[in-house]
């Protein structure tokens, strides 16, 4: 089979650097590109164009609202689903206000990057002193640049609770234990929206996940997909 990666806000193919080692038995890998549209609908038709015939897909923080917009447009493609680390809620009134006030900026010119500040609270309190992570996240930011942020920045995120429901296909919902971007309570509101969904917690990380535990995050997407008797099927 073969397994398409969707990164995050802000993040490139790089984020997956160190699982991909474990995770090519099953098959070839390939990277989403967020970079070039401003729409969920856009990134997700992108994607589907680049993307082999039937693979698995997995989704990480705002990877996954592509991620359920690809299974949406084409969910007999998608062999299985795994969302890392995101959401199935709407902007927030604190969200809503940040995307506003980047709207009303005049042009991409004032990104300076992401602060390491603002990195390392996305990371488990053991991690917020490890520069080798916040270097990496933010020299993703730097190769991104200005416009990607405020492309990505001013992305419309709609509640989807409600049509969770209609994925069909064999979903793994996966959480960090002290993620203080998206709560424990977000991905248990995905896993029990899609029936039969599983649903785990990877210790000792904040929302980076397959930075912070690519070991074991990989761990443990390569025995849910072998329990889905998946390999050799795409």
């Amino acid at each position: 089979m073969a397994m398409v990666l969707v990164p995050g806000f802000m993040l490139d193919a790089d984020l997956w650097r160190d699982m991909e080692p474990l995770l090519v038995r099953f098959g070839p890998i390939s990277h989403a590109d967020l970079t070039r549209d401003g729409t969920l609908v856009e990134m997700a038709e992108r994607a589907l164009a680049d993307a082999p015939p039937a693979f698995v897909l997995v989704g990480f923080s705002m990877g996954g609202y592509v991620a359920r917009e690809i299974v949406r447009q084409a969910p007999d493609r998608v062999s299985a689903l795994i969302l890392i680390a995101t959401s199935a809620r709407g902007d927030s009134e604190v969200q809503a206000k940040r995307k506003a006030a980047i709207e009303a900026q005049a042009n991409a010119a004032a990104f300076r990057g992401l602060s390491a500040a603002a990195v390392a609270s996305s990371l488990h309190p053991d991690n917020t002193r490890r520069t080798d992570l916040i270097m990496r996240i933010q020299a993703m930011g730097q190769r991104l640049g200005g416009e990607v942020f405020r492309r990505q920045s001013l992305l419309d995120r709609n509640d989807e609770r409600s049509e969770l429901s209609a994925i069909r296909c064999p979903t793994l919902v996966i959480a960090g234990d002290q993620d203080k971007l998206r709560s424990h309570d977000e991905s248990l509101e995905i896993h029990h929206g899609i029936k039969g969904s599983a649903f785990e917690v990877i210790e000792n990380t904040g929302h980076m996940i397959p930075l912070e535990a690519p070991e074991s995050l990989a761990s443990t997407i390569g025995r849910w997909l072998d329990r889905q008797s998946l390999l050799g099927t795409g």
